[in-house]
C-alpha cells in the first residue's frame, strides 16, 4: 500500500511525530497535512478550505505509485485554533497560519509546504510530493 497514514492530535501529537520520524527513511515522500477537527454534529470540517482541499489531497496521494506516509494532524476545533498561542501557531517547526496547510517533512525539517489558499490545487500538491 503506498499511503501510509497516521493520525495525531495536539496532545498526542509528540508520540506520533516520533514514530513518523522513525519510519521517514523508507518513504519516497512525507508529508503532514494539518487540518481542522470534525464537527461532531456535521461530521464535517468546521474549516471549509479543508473540506475543499482534503478529498483533493488524498485523491493525489492515492494515485501515487510512491511510498508515501502522511501524517495527519487535527488542530482542534475552530475556538481552540483561533487561540494566538495554540502548539503549531507558535512551534517554530512549523509556524502556522491556516489550515489546511500540507508540509513536506525531510532530514527533521520543513521542505516546502502548502498553505491554506493553494492547498487543494492539484498541480502544487504533485509539485510538493515531486519535491520540485
Amino acid at each position: 500500500m503506498p499511503l501510509k497514514v497516521l493520525e495525531a492530535t495536539v496532545s498526542s501529537f509528540d508520540g506520533v511525530l516520533e514514530k513518523f520520524r522513525s519510519e521517514a527513511a523508507e518513504n519516497k515522500a512525507n508529508l503532514i497535512l494539518f487540518l481542522a477537527d470534525k464537527d461532531p454534529a456535521t461530521s464535517l470540517s468546521w474549516c471549509p478550505d479543508c473540506v475543499r482541499a482534503e478529498p483533493v489531497i488524498y485523491k493525489k496521494l492515492e494515485a501515487s505509485s510512491d511510498d508515501i506516509a502522511l501524517l495527519r494532524a487535527y488542530v482542534g476545533d475552530r475556538p481552540t485554533w483561533r487561540n494566538p498561542q495554540h502548539p503549531w501557531r507558535v512551534d517554530p517547526r512549523f509556524k502556522l497560519t491556516g489550515v489546511p496547510t500540507l508540509i513536506r517533512w525531510e532530514n527533521d525539517t520543513v521542505k516546502g509546504r502548502l498553505e491554506d489558499h493553494e492547498a487543494h490545487v492539484e498541480s502544487k500538491i504533485e509539485a510538493l510530493v515531486a519535491d520540485k
